[in-house]
């Protein structure tokens, strides 16, 4: 098969991010030497045992919490599901659920199934967002009450970026004695996080978005949280997820973590100064084009723009024949003809939901690289709107 990669200019860090060479030199002797089953009793596997041990910690300390805390998971979607159908059976008299009407189709769907499939057993408040992305907190405290079982709000969107206040939110759950969920895939390794400061139950990560293998994710949960396992089967993860661990890839994941706390500070400067000279350049250039989200309470890598009358397909394309990786939204709801549900909840005028482009940075983009993009994007803009029948025209 063949498989090209030369000169990709890659910005859509927020669908998946380049495996770190540090991360896939940690994980290399588990795939050829070191290949025993850590639950094994002899040394062979007591060693590989001692790698899971080692990348559990580490995990743990960028989240500011207790390695015991942490259960290894196949991915962001897993642990979200884990969490909330846990919660679920945890107070199996309890009905409501609280989310967002932008969270991650991990999230959204999940509650979409219990409020459909039970035949609306469970009561689903969805809290809506300003045409910022923001949360109305007034909202939310009504919302709270005696049948909620479980809050799940993400603590970053994964289209816009925007930046959800989870500590206020947990604290109001916590005072009335609700479990909160956070699915923190888009924030872990890019702002920091400190659980033992926090009232949040449980947290989802995915490793492939903090430069750790695709595969692989994490659930914490606070200790004393009451706990019901998604997995069933045997002891492994202390009985909260059955099957044999995926090994290299926790160690990569393990890995990854002390990175992403290396990089931390890079992040917030460097890789924020490239994301702001994209966003400003684009919006300067490019007419009738708006930033979708907070300027400010925003990841520090991602911006999200739409551009009027124009398909937000048609720009991928275009910008494909320039090896320039972007998305119109969340890779997993990519292939949908629908406006995303995120920007739609905003309020974006149909004109410009179609044409949204999501631009999300790592460590690994260059200042070239951003100079590139600003110089093809408005001849590619240009093009499909000479070509498109609502392009009002200048």
């Amino acid at each position: 098969m063949s498989m090209v990669k030369e000169n990709v200019v890659y910005m859509d860090n927020n669908a998946t991010t380049r495996v770190a060479p540090e991360v896939v030199s940690e994980m290399m002797p588990y795939l050829t030497d070191f290949y025993g089953n850590p639950s094994s009793m002899h040394t062979f596997g007591g060693q590989v045992g001692q790698a899971l041990k080692t990348a559990r910690k580490r995990v743990a300390d960028l989240l500011g919490a207790d390695p015991e805390e942490i259960t290894f998971t196949s991915c962001g979607t897993e642990s979200d599901s884990t969490a909330i159908l846990s919660a679920l059976q945890a107070y199996p008299d309890k009905r409501h659920i609280i989310t967002t009407r932008v969270e991650h189709p991990a999230v959204k769907n999940l509650c979409d199934t219990l409020d459909t499939l039970t035949g609306h057993k469970h009561r689903i408040t969805r809290l809506k967002v300003d045409p910022e992305g923001m949360l109305n907190l007034e909202e939310y405290e009504a919302a709270l009450s005696e049948d909620t079982a479980i809050v799940s709000v993400m603590w970053a969107n994964n289209e816009t970026g925007v930046i959800f206040p989870i500590a206020e939110m947990a604290r109001m759950a916590k005072e009335r004695g609700i479990l909160f969920h956070t699915d923190a895939v888009q924030a872990v390794g890019k702002i920091p996080i400190n659980l033992k400061e926090l009232d949040v139950d449980f947290l989802s990560l995915s490793g492939h978005k903090l430069h750790a293998p695709k595969g692989v994710g994490v659930l914490y949960v606070k200790r004393g949280t009451i706990f019901t396992p998604f997995l069933t089967g045997g002891h492994q993860e202390r009985g909260r997820r059955g099957g044999t661990e995926n090994v290299a890839s926790i160690v990569g994941l393990g890995q990854a973590c002390l990175l992403v706390a290396e990089k931390m500070t890079e992040e917030n400067t460097r890789v924020k100064m490239l994301r702001d000279k994209l966003e400003d350049g684009l919006l300067a250039t490019v007419p009738k084009s708006l930033l979708n989200g907070h300027k400010t309470e925003r990841l520090p890598n991602t911006c999200n723009i739409s551009f009027e009358y124009v398909e937000g397909e048609a720009i991928l394309l275009h910008m494909n024949k320039h090896n320039i990786c972007a998305s119109s939204g969340s890779a997993c709801t990519s292939g949908s003809l629908e406006p995303s549900h995120v920007l739609r909840a905003m309020g974006v005028p149909f004109t410009a939901a179609h044409g949204s482009i999501r631009f999300s940075l790592s460590i690994y983009n260059t200042e070239e690289e951003i100079d590139f993009v600003l110089e093809k994007m408005p001849a590619i803009i240009e093009s499909l709107r000479q070509m498109s029948p609502f392009w009002p025209g200048d």
